[in-house]
């Protein structure tokens, strides 16, 4: 369950803080290296939220988690504070509102190109380009292969889609053909 308007909450609050410090880039670095370790490792995300284990216990393991990723006094106080609260469930989506405000105020936008095949890096930059122009912001792009899509692309950024797919021109084929046997 994604819960982000806690997590917009969290990440607001500590942009603030990030804003007095001048450490976006640190806190930011912070939160996305634990978001992934949150991910890629169950047993961390389980001893952060399980409630079989003593409030004690899930803040021991985040002090170790601290201590290990060397992160500021005002990171850890931070963590520590989504631990007590029981809101470590929603770290990873704290991570992602807290980037998103750092790129906001960076004037950068994340985007994802999806394509059928692996992109080369010519035509990856050719759509970062056209995505930059569109948005008038930096892109950072991230490149995915789906070969469900046929051929084409679809390049994502924000709200805007644009979506060259054939997979999709084969279905608005499709539905034009039904719509006109009507």
């Amino acid at each position: 369950m994604r819960n982000t308007i806690l997590a917009n909450r969290y990440a607001k609050a500590l942009f603030a803080v990030a804003k007095e410090e001048d450490a976006f880039n640190e806190y930011a670095g912070a939160l996305n290296s634990l978001a992934e370790t949150f991910r890629s490792v169950p047993e961390v995300e389980d001893a952060l939220i399980n409630p079989v284990y003593p409030a004690e216990v899930r803040e021991k393991v985040m002090e170790h988690i601290v201590q290990a990723m060397d992160a500021s006094s005002i990171m850890s106080n931070f963590l520590l504070l989504v631990v007590r609260k029981k809101r470590s469930a929603v770290l990873p989506e704290i991570a992602e509102a807290f980037q998103a405000l750092v790129d906001e105020r960076s004037n950068i936008c994340q985007g994802t190109v999806v394509s059928a095949t692996e992109l080369n890096d010519t035509l990856k930059n050719k759509v970062q380009d056209t995505l930059e122009k569109l948005t008038g912001k930096t892109v950072v792009l991230t490149a995915e292969v789906d070969p469900s899509i046929i051929g084409g692309i679809i390049a994502k950024v924000g709200d805007l889609v644009l979506d060259g797919c054939i997979k999709t021109q084969l279905t608005g084929l499709k539905e034009s053909i039904k719509g006109s046997n009507s």
